[in-house]
Formats: structure tokens, sequence, C-alpha cells
């Protein structure tokens, strides 16, 4: 085993966490209250800590890693879109990671910010609060509106009561599981 390598998971689980059954969250992974990890997600704390907070939710396809030794800080209220690699230092609260975007070693975003869809944050980057970056590389392109903000919590709402029906079967999986 390598210096990298950690030989045990120390996954803790706020109150009404919905982690769906194809996810992976492991290590030394930490989620607030009301989190939603939605399908074939990977959180890996493996090299160094990964702590989400309260009604932030990670949506289908996307894997939260971070480099080793480098904690990842995703704050209360983020939503993170379908399909994201966020490999970043921290998210700040209020925020939306676009489906598709990129976020990359030691990157910071702060609060009440859209990292648009498909956008690429490259290394070292500081999202300043309370703008809309997009393009590869991203850049900012402008404040976000009131209009904006109010759709993330919109989101934010609808993942919280999306994780609850998953978590109460509303949804089940029609397709036969191999034996």
């Amino acid at each position: 085993m390598t210096d990298m390598e950690t030989t045990q998971s120390n996954v803790q689980l706020g109150k009404n966490v919905f982690l769906a059954p194809t996810a992976y969250v492991g290590g030394d992974v930490a989620l607030g209250d009301h989190c939603t990890v939605m399908y074939n997600v990977t959180i890996r704390g493996d090299v160094a800590p990964i702590r989400i907070g309260n009604r932030s939710n990670v949506q289908d396809g996307s894997i939260l890693h971070t480099q080793y030794k480098v904690p990842l800080e995703i704050a209360d209220d983020v939503a993170i879109g379908h399909g994201t690699v966020v490999h970043c230092r921290k998210v700040g609260s209020r925020s939306l990671i676009g489906s598709g975007a990129i976020l990359l070693d030691g990157a910071e975003v702060g609060e009440d910010c859209i990292v648009a869809a498909g956008a690429v944050v490259t290394p070292g980057t500081k999202v300043t609060s309370g703008t809309l970056v997009a393009g590869i590389p991203a850049r900012e392109l402008r404040k976000v509106t009131e209009e904006e903000k109010d759709e993330i919590r919109r989101i934010l709402e609808a993942y919280v009561h999306l994780g609850e029906k998953h978590a109460a079967g509303a949804f089940p999986n029609v397709v036969p599981i191999p034996e």
C-alpha cells in the first residue's frame, strides 16, 4: 500500500440523506442533512477529505474527488449538475455547477455563482462570488441575476423532495437485476 491509499472508510451521513444504490461514496466523506446523491455518482474521499453541506445535491454521473491532501469543501445549498467533474478545492453556498462542467485542481467557486454547463474552470482559478462563468477556459461573463438565484433555490428545493421520493421507493427500477 502506498502513502496515498487509505485502509478505511469514514463516511458520515446527516439526516435524511438519499444515496442512490448505484452511487459510490467512500473514504473520508461527510454529507450534511437533506443531501441527495443520484445514480452513478462517485464521491471518493480516498486521498483527502470531502465535505458536502446541507441540502446540496450531486446529480447523475458526477465525480467528486480532489488532490492528495487537499480537502474538497462543498458548502450548504449547492447544486452539482449531471455529469460534472468536481476536482477542486471549494464550492460556495447557493452555487450551481452546470451539467458537464469540469472544476480542476485548486479552483475555488464563491457563493451565489453559476458555472455554466460544459465550462472548464482551470487549476487555481478563483471564481468571484455572485458571478456567472462560462467557456473553455471559464471566464466571468456577468453577475448572477435575482431570477437565476431564484432558479437555483427552486432546483435545490426540488432535489430535496426528489431525494425523499427516491428514498421512499417512488421510482423503482423496472430493469431486472441479473442473478
